[in-house]
C-alpha cells in the first residue's frame, strides 16, 4: 500500500495522490465531473486549485460538494492587497459551494508577506482564520528565496514549490527544511510540466523514504492519467535500476530546460521578451487550455524571441542555472510548429 503523507503542522492526512485540478480546466464540466468524482471514488481525498485556474474551482464544487466533509480542498488567491484577497476568498467559497477552505494559499507573491506589511495580505489570512474562513494559512512560489523564507518565518503551515526529480540540491534542501520546521510541502510540477513522461519515475522518486514529508499533487486531465495514478495507491512503483536509469537519462537530459516562472529575470531583457511566459510556452500550451496561448496577440510575444541577442542577462539572473536564451529559442521552434499544425498538442 501507499505511503501516507502528514501535510506538517495542519495534521491533515493524505495518500500521495494529491489532484492537481489547473489541468481540468482544459476539459468540459462533464468530462472534469468524470475525472473528479473517479478519482474520489477512488481513495484520493486532496484536491488543490486556484481562482486563477478559471472554472477548475466551479467544477469542484459541482461535483464534489456532496463529499465535502471527507476531502481536502486547498486554493490560493493572486490578491495584491487585503481588498482583493477577500474579494477571492468569498468567490472561491462560493464557488466551491463550501464554507471554510482547509488550506488557503497566497498565490506565488514576490515576496513573503508578514504580519503588519502595508498590503495587509497575512492579517487578512488571520482574520479570515479567526472567522473560520479558512483552517491553515499557504504560500505557493517559484522563487527558491521566498520559499526559504516563509518556511523559516515559522508563519505558514504549508509551503507548495516545483519539486521533482529534476530539483536541484537547493530545492531538495528546502523538502528537508519544511521537515524540520513542520511545514507541509506540496510538491507542484511533479511531471515538469510535461517534461517528464514516465510518471511511475516520477512517483518511485517521491514515494522514497527520505521523502515521506512531500506530498505530490498531479496535474490530471485525462482517465488514462488518472488511471496510473490510481493504480499507484496499491502497487506504489519501487525505484528499481530500470526506473533509476530513466531518471538518470532525463536529468542529464531535461534539468537545464525546466523554467519555473518564477520571474527573476525579469524585467531586465533589452529585447522586452517576456522571458517567464516565453521559456515555458509549451508547458503552459500542453497543461492548461492552449486557445488562450495560441492568439495573435501570444504570437507576437513569442516573435520577441527572434530579437534575442544573447546578452546573457538572464541567463546570469536565473536561480536555477537555465540557459535561457537556448530555451526561449527552443520554445520558439516548437511553437512555430504547432502553429502550422504539424504536432498534436
Amino acid at each position: 500500500m501507499m505511503s501516507k503523507v502528514i501535510l506538517g503542522k495542519t495534521g491533515i492526512v493524505s495518500d500521495k495522490n494529491g489532484f492537481g485540478a489547473l489541468p481540468v480546466q482544459r476539459v468540459s464540466e462533464k468530462e472534469a465531473g468524470v475525472l473528479l468524482k473517479k478519482a474520489y471514488d477512488n481513495g484520493i481525498t486532496f484536491f488543490d486549485t486556484a481562482r486563477a485556474y478559471s472554472d477548475s474551482e466551479k467544477k469542484i464544487g459541482l461535483y464534489l460538494a456532496d463529499v465535502r466533509p471527507h476531502i481536502t480542498i486547498t486554493t490560493k488567491t493572486m490578491a495584491k492587497r487585503a481588498d482583493d484577497f477577500w474579494r477571492d476568498l468569498h468567490t472561491s467559497l462560493a464557488t466551491l459551494k463550501t464554507d471554510y477552505i482547509d488550506v488557503y494559499q497566497l498565490h506565488n507573491p514576490s515576496f513573503c508577506p508578514k504580519p503588519g506589511d502595508e498590503p495587509g495580505l497575512y492579517d487578512a489570512m488571520l482574520e479570515a482564520k479567526r472567522q473560520g474562513k479558512i483552517r491553515f494559512i499557504g504560500i505557493t512560489n517559484h522563487s527558491i528565496f521566498v520559499a526559504e523564507e516563509a518556511v523559516q518565518s515559522g508563519l505558514y503551515d504549508t509551503l507548495q514549490f516545483p519539486f521533482s526529480y529534476l530539483s536541484t540540491e537547493r530545492e531538495t534542501a528546502l523538502a528537508r527544511l519544511c521537515k524540520e520546521n513542520n511545514v507541509g510541502f506540496i510538491a507542484m510540477k511533479a511531471l515538469c510540466g510535461g517534461l517528464i513522461t514516465n510518471s511511475a519515475a516520477a512517483y518511485a522518486y517521491l514515494n522514497q523514504p527520505g521523502f515521506d514529508n512531500v506530498l505530490p499533487i498531479w496535474g490530471i486531465q485525462r482517465d488514462t492519467e488518472l488511471d496510473e495514478f490510481i493504480g499507484y495507491r496499491h502497487n506504489p512503483p519501487a525505484l528499481t535500476d530500470e526506473l533509476l536509469q530513466v531518471i538518470e537519462k532525463d536529468t542529464s537530459e531535461l534539468a537545464g530546460n525546466f523554467c519555473r516562472g518564477c520571474g527573476y529575470c525579469m524585467p531586465t531583457c533589452p529585447a522586452n521578451i517576456q522571458i517567464n511566459n516565453c521559456a515555458r510556452m509549451i508547458q503552459l500550451i500542453r497543461r492548461s487550455p492552449s486557445a488562450q496561448w495560441l492568439t495573435p496577440e501570444f504570437q507576437r510575444v513569442m516573435h520577441t524571441i527572434e530579437n534575442c541577442t544573447e546578452c546573457g542577462i538572464c541567463r546570469t539572473k536565473c536561480p536555477y542555472g537555465i540557459d535561457t536564451p537556448t530555451l526561449l529559442k527552443e520554445n520558439l521552434e516548437d511553437y512555430n510548429t504547432i502553429l502550422s499544425g504539424k504536432t498534436v498538442i
